[in-house]
């Protein structure tokens, strides 16, 4: 009969330890100022209708009214006016609907290269203004055209100019401020200057404690360039969800303090400033990440405000539920060594219960975080099928590893589960854990290299890929492979996995703890592959 004395204690300190953890995450915050309060309304918000399946980015799409004037009417207890973007798709409606739901408009006029898709872009505008001359409180010609290389500042100014001559409201343009520095000559066909400042977004990230410093930096700093102008914040904001950028760090948190702080900042130097957005925008995450889908103070399916007035604000508001699921899986990881144990009696030294304790523990606190990430980052059919396969293998990784610290067992390799005959397992156990290593290692490798060739979007994997990589790890250092030669298969991934580490160190910098997390666990998997043996 095996002593019940270690794995209990072993047990008893990981539950401790999950718990204490996701107390701590859970912890909200109170801000001084709440960032949305209906007793005293938002300048100005930018609004975007587009839910569910709908994007921008097909001619197909069409936006209801009655979708439109839901969305409004929600606005209006917490903004006084919305800016728009375009004029297609449904979106001429909204000048209208704005109308009856009390909300003025920054009518914008999107501009790329399509010359004939911006005609009837101006076209449809001036229309609308003048329709809703009392509604409709300026025209923004262009977001950005001059940042995406798409028109030149001469051709900009002159179109500016026309549309000018047609409307008795004041125009402008929007770009990042940086752009604004380097066409001055703008200033002097616009009748505001309308910037740009993404704290998140700068070349240099600002960290969210410093963005609204940063935001009244640049916009001295621009007024100092075109003085006699209004300098209009035409977008600033923070996401709450997705990956580090050096040390900006999106979460819920965060967006609510950069907002308050930002609005605080407005109210007392009497400057004007558009929220960066209303509604997060779903559709954004197929183009630009989990980042593209979070800037929103709403969420985009349920429509309901991430921070309600006199609310405690945390990054995990569901912490209990996360908590309470982590210490089952803890329980169920012993479980599954106890139970070994019982069907194949053997002593275990302290070594291996140590091994079984640190992977439930690991597993238990980082599940609620994989599995709050994975709801947020997945994207489509296929992200909500790579994402979820990688959690449950990072789920089933510790289950299999306490069966396998405790029986004494090798770690899988890949010829195990894809060899010729001769070499295959027939074990099932073995051959469900082998699938386990390969969905981490294929899934972790597509990441790794996602970071080298195209970094700017891709989330950093760290909770699931932890939660699998401990396990197996510990059976590489206590239950070593003894005989064989190093397989080209796990040998080649290693390499990809330390690449892709240095590099990524190199790229991402020491303040991005996100990075440096999956480096490091970049590194223990290629540690553990290379010590395979077939």
């Amino acid at each position: 009969m095996v002593s019940l004395r270690i794995p209990l204690a072993l047990l008893s300190i990981s539950l401790g330890a999950v718990a204490a953890v996701w107390w701590w995450l859970g912890i909200p915050v109170n801000l001084v100022r709440a960032p949305i309060d209906p007793n005293d309304k938002v300048q100005c918000i930018s609004y975007a209708p587009f839910r569910n399946n709908q994007t921008s980015l097909s001619p197909e799409t069409q936006v209801s009214p009655e979708q439109i004037a839901e969305d409004l009417a929600q606005l209006a207890k917490i903004s006084h006016c919305i800016r728009t973007y375009a004029t297609d798709l449904g979106l001429d409606q909204i000048p209208g609907l704005a109308a009856k739901a009390g909300l003025k408009v920054i009518q914008g006029i999107f501009l790329d290269r399509d010359r004939k898709k911006n005609a009837t872009q101006v076209e449809t505008a001036i229309r609308l203004a003048k329709e809703y001359p009392d509604t409709i409180i300026a025209l923004v010609v262009g977001n950005e055209v001059l940042l995406r290389k798409e028109m030149s500042a001469s051709d900009l100014a002159a179109l500016i100019r026309s549309i000018k001559a047609q409307v008795s409201i004041p125009v402008t343009y929007a770009d990042v401020w940086e752009f604004w520095l380097s066409n001055r000559e703008l200033a002097d066909v616009v009748d505001f200057v309308t910037i740009h400042i993404l704290p998140y977004w700068e070349n240099i990230p600002i960290a969210a404690e410093h963005a609204a410093a940063h935001a009244d930096e640049m916009r001295r700093q621009v007024a100092a360039v075109f003085p006699g102008k209004e300098i209009f914040i035409g977008e600033i904001g923070w996401p709450s969800e997705g990956r580090m950028r050096e040390s900006a760090l999106p979460s819920r948190i965060n967006q609510a303090r950069v907002v308050s702080e930002v609005l605080d900042l407005a109210r007392r130097e009497h400057f004007r400033v558009n929220l960066f957005e209303a509604y997060d925008e779903g559709w954004k995450r197929e183009i630009e990440g989990t980042i593209g889908g979070s800037w929103g103070l709403f969420d985009s399916e349920e429509r309901t405000l991430k921070y309600p007035a006199g609310v405690p604000i945390s990054n995990f508001p569901s912490w209990k539920l996360q908590m309470g699921s982590g210490m089952a899986l803890a329980i169920l990881v012993f479980g599954a060594a106890w139970r070994t144990l019982r069907r194949k009696p053997r002593t275990p030294g302290f070594a291996s219960w140590l091994a079984v304790g640190v992977s439930a523990t690991t597993a238990g606190i980082l599940f609620g975080v994989a599995a709050q990430r994975m709801i947020y980052e997945s994207s489509g059919t296929g992200g909500w099928l790579i994402w979820g396969s990688l959690l449950v293998a990072a789920t089933a990784s510790p289950l299999f590893g306490a069966n396998a610290l405790m029986s004494g067992r090798a770690p899988p390799s890949f010829q195990e589960l894809l060899g010729p005959k001769g070499y295959h397992t027939e074990t099932v156990l073995v051959t469900l854990h082998g699938l386990a290593l390969i969905v981490t290692v294929v899934i972790g490798t597509a990441a790794a290299v996602g970071l080298v060739f195209d970094p700017r979007f891709i989330d950093f994997p760290f909770a699931p890929l932890t939660m699998a990589a401990v396990p197996f790890a510990a059976m590489t250092l206590l239950n070593p492979p003894t005989k064989g030669i190093r397989p080209l298969a796990e040998s080649i991934f290693a390499g990809i996995f330390v690449g892709a580490a240095v590099y990524t160190l190199l790229n991402e910098g020491l303040e991005n703890w996100q990075a440096l997390w999956t480096c490091a666990i970049f590194v223990l998997l290629a540690g553990t592959l290379w010590r395979a043996r077939a």
